[in-house]
């Protein structure tokens, strides 16, 4: 490409369509265990299956997304990226390692559109010889409740490629994006079967609309996010009166199109039920908590058993988090206070955390062991080195455990189980929860259909 040196697009054809590039295992490897320390993964859906393969995404979370997808994916992905990742100097480094494709957007540079024959055509071969190509055919990492408008580059890809290929969606639902521990599921749909076809007009336009009702159909399609809040409750009411497993992403799927299609035939009977249901979640976050909390029952020996396992967690894990905290507390609260100074957007927040741990992370232990070396010696600065990562996980995790840990203790003494305030939010519960199950029961066969 002018000016950055030789094309990559150029530089990647043989690895779309030959064997995978050598550094594409390690790669993986440090990815899925840096993902699999921040995020509590639960990969879904059907294994992949064999032959031309194209995954479309959706794309809520700017280089994780696809980080996910290579730690979750049973065969090696060549993915289209946007052409500026290629220039920087570290993320270009790692995009070419794994054979990544450039594309060029028209808000990047509208004169080089014409570039992104040659890497279409390298992702084509890729497809003709049996590889598995990925995408985000949204074409931008973005934070917004829906899917946005599909680009019509997937379903090119496709038709163009010669062979037969199969699409699958793939859905990446995050419950808090940029927190560390928190659940993130990644779904694989049912793929569509894709014959060889005319690039024209009328094929492509009805293929993208396939691929964006697939994807639809494994992502959370809402139309505000304030309709997030309605459906985690109503999903938490339901969980409290049938004792379904709680946060369930097809139930939550569910939830949104049967609220989408009650909008459109009964807007005032909406209002009614969000009011009083949202009504309630203020009531319940005054006590900070959760609809699930009320159906807890305390027996003596599980509380004891609580008591007995963080005092010795305290005991034991203090001293060792305690020394964590005075290691890696300075360099973590300097990460935050950037993110906040910068005002990052929300879709980049976990891609600043990670980079800045895989990146900056070991330039910072190399310079403590330096400097502990120089001190009091080499073997300390050799220790340092040897026990930095596991100290910084084991601190991370002991924290995050006694957070829990003070959570559920200050429910017991709230919510306990003779607790006034408990059995009056139970009651408002169930009542909500006994209306909110009838009114699933009633959309659930049209949603089903």
């Amino acid at each position: 490409m002018t000016g950055i040196g030789p094309n990559p697009a150029s530089a990647a054809a043989g690895g779309a369509s030959g064997p995978a590039p050598r550094l594409y295992g390690p790669i993986r490897r440090v990815l899925a265990f840096a993902l699999g320390r921040f995020y509590r993964i639960d990969r879904a859906g059907p294994a992949l299956p064999e032959g031309p393969l194209l995954l479309v995404g959706n794309h809520p979370n700017a280089l994780v997304d696809p980080g996910l997808m290579i730690a979750v994916s049973s065969r090696p992905l060549t993915f289209l990226a946007k052409e500026p990742i290629f220039r920087m100097p570290v993320l270009g480094a790692l995009v070419r390692a794994l054979g990544a494709l450039p594309v060029v957007r028209a808000q990047d540079d509208p004169s080089r559109m014409r570039e992104n024959v040659e890497a279409l055509g390298a992702a084509a071969r890729g497809l003709a010889g049996g590889r598995a190509i990925a995408l985000f055919p949204e074409g931008r990492s973005h934070s917004e409740p829906s899917l946005g408008a599909l680009k019509t580059g997937a379903a090119r890809l496709a038709l163009q490629a010669g062979v037969p290929v199969r699409i699958v969606p793939v859905g990446l639902t995050y419950a808090e994006k940029g927190r560390f521990r928190s659940a993130v599921r990644v779904e694989f749909g049912p793929a569509l079967e894709v014959s060889p076809g005319p690039v024209e007009p009328g094929p492509v336009r009805a293929l993208t609309e396939r691929i964006g009702v697939a994807l639809r159909a494994q992502t959370l399609d809402l139309a505000a996010w304030e309709d997030l809040r309605l459906i985690e409750a109503a999903e938490a009411l339901d969980v409290l009166a049938t004792d379904a497993p709680a946060r369930d992403p097809e139930r939550q799927r569910l939830f949104a199109r049967g609220l989408a299609l009650l909008r459109a035939e009964q807007p005032e009977r909406v209002d009614e039920l969000t009011d009083e249901v949202l009504a309630f979640q203020r009531r319940l976050a005054l006590t900070r908590a959760e609809a699930a909390d009320l159906g807890i029952r305390y027996r003596p020996w599980t509380v004891l058993r609580f008591v007995l396992r963080n005092l010795v967690a305290l005991a034991l894990g203090l001293p060792v988090a305690a020394l964590g905290v005075a290691v890696f507390g300075l360099p973590v609260l300097g990460t935050r206070l950037a993110l906040r100074i910068a005002g990052t957007a929300p879709d980049m927040v976990a891609t600043v955390k990670l980079l800045t741990a895989l990146v900056l992370g070991p330039v910072y232990v190399a310079a403590l062991a330096v400097a502990a070396g120089f001190w009091l010696g080499p073997w300390w600065g050799a220790g340092l080195a040897v026990v930095a990562l596991p100290l910084a996980l084991f601190t991370r995790r002991f924290l995050a455990r006694r957070a829990e840990a003070v959570r559920d203790a200050r429910l017991f003494f709230v919510l306990g189980n003779r607790s006034a305030r408990k059995q009056q939010l139970l009651g408002e519960a169930r009542a909500l929860a006994a209306r909110v199950t009838a009114l699933a029961d009633e959309l659930l066969p049209r949603l089903t259909a």
